[in-house]
């Protein structure tokens, strides 16, 4: 008699304390646009900070959604290319999940990747490569481990409530989802310079300008309040999604980029759409090394060279060429007469943008351990 009311018990305190979430947004960032169909609540978001972190979720149980993407990475691995569940090497570089909930767009190089959701999809049954490694082989065994924790089964019914059948892969993905949504990242010492909280010095100051300024020019892929250009919010009306050829590569003179990392051309197979990337946030950039799609360029020095030289040449090997002479290159990319002070003071601009609270935030962090106090954690 007792087991039978369990269930309805558990219902009812579900419906009791769902709360909706409150955003507390950082200093000049807009509301965010959330779907109609997986609404915030604060359960669901805790939920989702529990199955991101858990390795639980995948095939083998080795592997969670944060062994790419560590928060004090701010949500990126420092690999040159990320590795799946089963050793798989994947060819693309992980990128950091700082502000998402901003994105229209998602991965590196796929426009019809739109919600969140959708892009869950991928690294949890993806098979080439294989990241997560959960497929029709396994997915009822990888369903079970949470529907058969005591835990998990009280936290599904907290998140969904009314929902007799609340352990299903519908709300993995709309937890972890929701979880993501939450990962925002305002607090750097630019943030706190905009805000008169802080100040920038001298050399910091000179590379805010090249920045922002018409010799370096690159506000005009990265001008936003999340320094990239695809954004999303509650109050958008048009939304851009801009791709970029960058100049990285140029196979033979050809204006091919190496297999299978050619961008949207993947998709459209257009040959304007050759090597066109999404231009990433750069939200504490000065973490989330090594850098571009492939992770071929290792430093932020390093990555201020070759915007500076207007693209890359390569000059042996099977990548051999000149990315310069790319023909499907993006035409704001061209060579920046820039010396090595203002080199040093882009730098030292981009470092600004590291956000130390989000970094080591608790909230971001995992629930399966005690936080670490990591030199991310301590402000300059």
């Amino acid at each position: 008699m007792i087991a039978a009311v369990v269930p309805a018990i558990l219902t009812t305190v579900a419906m009791a304390t769902s709360t909706v979430w409150t955003w507390t947004l950082p200093a000049f960032f807009p509301e965010p646009r959330i779907p109609q169909a997986n609404p915030m609540t604060a359960q669901k978001v805790e939920l989702g900070r529990h199955l991101f972190f858990d390795p639980r979720l995948s095939g083998n149980g080795t592997q969670s959604c944060a062994s790419c993407h560590d928060p004090s990475r701010a949500f990126t691995d420092g690999r040159r290319l990320a590795v799946g569940s089963t050793g798989q090497t994947h060819p693309r570089n992980s990128q950091g999940l700082a502000n998402v909930v901003y994105h229209p767009t998602f991965t590196w190089a796929n426009p019809a990747l739109v919600t969140l959701e959708q892009q869950m999809e991928v690294p949890l049954f993806g098979t080439e490569p294989v990241e997560m490694g959960i497929d029709d082989g396994n997915k009822a065994e990888v369903l079970a481990r949470f529907s058969g924790d005591e835990d998990y089964r009280r936290r599904f019914a907290l998140a969904f409530p009314g929902d007799k059948t609340p352990v299903r892969w519908t709300h993995i993905i709309q937890a972890i989802a929701a979880f993501e949504r939450t990962l925002l990242s305002g607090d750097s010492l630019y943030d706190r310079h905009l805000q008169g909280k802080a100040q920038l010095n001298a050399a910091q100051t000179r590379g805010l300008e090249l920045f922002f300024g018409e010799k370096a020019e690159c506000f005009h892929c990265h001008g936003s309040f999340n320094f990239n250009d695809q954004t999303i919010h509650a109050k958008s009306r048009l939304v851009d999604t801009p791709f970029h050829n960058t100049g990285l590569y140029n196979l033979g003179g050809t204006g091919a980029f190496p297999e299978p990392n050619r961008g949207l051309f993947e998709l459209t197979q257009r040959s304007e759409d050759m090597g066109a990337f999404r231009a990433p946030s750069l939200r504490n950039v000065e973490v989330t090394g090594p850098y571009m799609h492939d992770g071929s360029i290792a430093t932020l020095e390093e990555v201020v060279d070759f915007y500076a030289a207007g693209g890359r040449q390569v000059n042996e090997g099977p990548h051999a060429g000149d990315g310069r002479a790319n023909p499907h290159k993006n035409d704001l990319i061209n060579q920046i007469d820039l010396n090595a002070q203002e080199r040093a003071d882009l730098v030292a601009f981009l470092k600004t943008l590291t956000d130390h609270s989000f970094l080591c935030s608790a909230r971001f962090s995992s629930p399966f351990e005690p936080p670490v106090n990591q030199p991310e954690c301590r402000r300059p």
